[in-house]
């Protein structure tokens, strides 16, 4: 079963947290590919230094990003795993909490990481943006749309666990991701602006 099958399937996993991470994959091989298009042209020198930092960090960013969708799967699975636990004693019950609180954390984690490995790819976007080959403007647009999408989407799957019960680790969880998705949507807004300009040109 390919990818997309599973996540168009009735199964609970893969869902929004792994597309998020896909997301990103999709949004880190875009840059790189605009960026591998400036390098090399005298045209773009002014992008060859951000363009190389990109392309340097390219293939653990992809991996980065695979691995957390794997593992946004594998964290909800524990959260479904905790739910169905016996609670036919104190002691079952008690254990079942603990371990619907844990599992909980771990689902609210792993889109939080996410989030922020998609803010790292916009903070440097914007250079990519301003000096980069202006022929693959839309391309970097792209990318830089898709990051986006991927904090979004992930700060709903964190908000959605927090949301379930208190706790103050899910708290902290919660506020972190706020500020990263804050600060996303200043770079998302800065990124059009540049793109709309030099596209204008």
């Amino acid at each position: 079963m390919s990818i997309l099958e599973s996540i168009g399937s009735e199964a609970p996993t893969p869902g929004g947290g792994t597309v998020a991470a896909l997301t990103l994959a999709h949004a880190h091989s875009l840059a790189a590919m605009v960026s591998r298009l400036t390098i090399g042209k005298n045209k773009w020198q002014e992008g060859h230094e951000i363009s190389n930092m990109i392309i340097n960090s390219s293939e653990e960013s992809l991996q980065r990003a695979i691995k957390l969708a794997e593992g946004d799967s594998l964290a909800f699975d524990k959260v479904i795993d905790s739910y169905r636990m016996p609670r036919s004693n104190d002691e079952e019950i008690e254990s079942r909490k603990l371990a619907i609180l844990e599992s909980t954390i771990g689902a609210a984690k792993t889109p939080s990481e996410i989030a922020d490995e998609g803010l790292k790819l916009l903070s440097i976007l914007p250079d990519l943006a301003r000096y980069g080959n202006l022929n693959a403007i839309t391309d970097l647009a792209a990318s830089s749309e898709l990051a986006f999408t991927a904090v979004y989407i992930a700060s709903l799957n964190v908000k959605i666990n927090v949301d379930s019960m208190s706790d103050e680790e899910l708290n902290k969880i919660q506020n972190n991701t706020t500020i990263i998705l804050t600060k996303s949507q200043e770079l998302i807004m800065s990124i059009r602006e540049i793109v709309s300009r030099r596209m204008a040109t």
